[in-house]
């Protein structure tokens, strides 16, 4: 990514620009030398947590495996943000499938992001 790009990412104001910059340009040599940056800055930019979700939904949807640590950030960054459970459940099922709640008490003793996710939308229950 030039100096331009970064520059003009950095003041994206909502994290539109930044998603869009992963979504146009993940196959894209280089893309794995900048996808760390990336993600931090989307961090930081989204003060709502729907680009947060959605790169973590489209970063999965391309490579669950290569992009683990990446999805991970974005996962523990929406927990903490999205206090009004507006994107979790879509979050939770997009990662975990859409039988998570079947499988809620396997996935919590496995995976911690899910077990706070989980936690937050049926705070009864766990």
């Amino acid at each position: 990514m030039d100096e331009e790009i970064r520059n003009r990412l950095e003041n994206d104001d909502s994290g539109l620009l930044t998603y869009e910059y992963i979504a146009n340009n993940v196959n894209n040599e280089g893309f794995g030398h900048d996808v760390d940056w990336l993600v931090e800055n989307i961090i930081r930019v989204d003060k709502t947590g729907q680009f947060v979700v959605s790169t973590a939904r489209y970063l999965n949807a391309i490579d669950k495996t290569a992009f683990a640590t990446q999805i991970d950030q974005l996962i523990k960054a929406e927990i903490a943000v999205d206090r009004e459970r507006a994107y979790l459940g879509v979050l939770a099922a997009s990662i975990w499938g859409d039988d998570y709640k079947e499988r809620a008490a396997t996935l919590t003793a496995s995976d911690d992001n899910f077990r706070r996710i989980y936690k937050r939308l049926y705070p009864i229950g766990i």
